[in-house]
């Protein structure tokens, strides 16, 4: 099929506003002819700092798709991408609508669905352990995404995650300590021992985003969405990721999500590269669990963060203790 002809057939087309993405990518909902739906994202230069910051265009959903990778994704797990083209330098991506079966930030998983996803994320894993493709973000790149050098000029452009990330960076020097927050501040400067050290692992395909708002669930499968930073990492970066961003919504510990992965996970999760990936986790979001333990309005939520930004804590001081990097 030529780039754009399947849009050739839309009978309707309305710009999403308001949607849980916090890149800048553009959405569209479009409905054609023959009654499907489907959700047009544009990711352009510029105004995506998801793809400025990790080594600019093409969108690597994009890329992906292009490569079949996609098709090589293992049971139980799922994309939603129907097509895909560049337009000179903005990427284009056609994904299925799949309506209310995607999350939002405030759904919360039960014990059981929440293994349900650890599991389909270790087969990811393991279905890529050793073999990840090639045209993946670099993991220097998404490992240090949010750094206040990097960050600093799209925060003062007005861009309003930004600006709370910084702020975010100077409470964690201000509130955690010295022997925790000045590594993790370093590497921040430099992520490139981290970035070594993950490769240095086990490496497979690691999505690089997982949260709740970038799934669905289908039937049997978990659908992943936004593939826009996926890396050649330790497979464990997903659940550190997911565990940072989300485990206000997980009825399960953290303790036993990291158990059930490393069961399911088998030869994809070492110890090293997990102790790893939960200090790469504080690299990540580290600013959001230090702004929200001191400045969100609602005090039974600070108070809540305040004792996940401890545990986060304690597991980096492991780590660095345990002389990996």
């Amino acid at each position: 099929m030529a780039p754009a002809e399947l849009l050739r057939d839309a009978v309707e087309r309305r710009a999403i506003s308001g949607h849980e993405g916090k890149s800048g990518a553009g959405l569209e909902r479009v409905r054609l002819a023959d009654g499907r739906a489907l959700v047009v994202k544009r990711v352009q230069p510029g105004e995506d700092f998801t793809l400025d910051l990790t080594g600019g265009g093409p969108g690597r959903e994009y890329v992906l798709w292009r490569d079949g990778v996609f098709d090589r994704l293992p049971d139980g797990v799922g994309h939603a991408v129907v097509d895909a083209w560049l337009e000179g330098e903005t990427t284009v991506v056609v994904m299925r609508d799949l309506g209310e079966t995607v999350l939002t930030w405030e759904h919360h998983l039960s014990p059981a669905r929440a293994f349900w996803v650890v599991e389909r994320l270790a087969a990811l894993h393991r279905g890529f352990l050793g073999d990840p493709p090639p045209g993946l973000a670099p993991l220097d790149l998404v490992l240090s995404l949010f750094a206040p050098a990097r960050i600093r000029a799209v925060a003062d452009e007005g861009n309003e995650l930004m600006v709370l990330a910084c702020r975010g960076w100077e409470i964690f020097a201000e509130t955690v300590p010295a022997d925790v927050a000045d590594p993790v501040l370093g590497l921040l400067d430099d992520v490139r021992p981290l970035a070594d050290a993950l490769g240095r692992a086990p490496v497979t395909l690691a999505h690089g985003d997982v949260a709740t708002v970038n799934m669905a669930f289908e039937g049997d499968d978990l659908v992943l969405l936004d593939w826009s930073m996926p890396s050649a990492a330790p497979g464990a970066l997903d659940l550190a990721r997911f565990i940072a961003g989300c485990a206000s919504v997980l009825a399960p510990t953290r303790e036993e999500l990291l158990a059930a992965y490393r069961r399911a996970a088998g030869p994809a999760a070492d110890e090293r590269s997990v102790r790893l990936t939960l200090l790469s986790g504080l690299v990540w979001l580290g600013w959001n669990k230090a702004l929200d333990a001191a400045e969100h309005p609602d005090p039974a939520i600070r108070q809540r963060e305040k004792a996940d930004l401890d545990w986060w804590v304690r597991a980096a001081r492991t780590t660095l203790e345990s002389g990996e990097l």
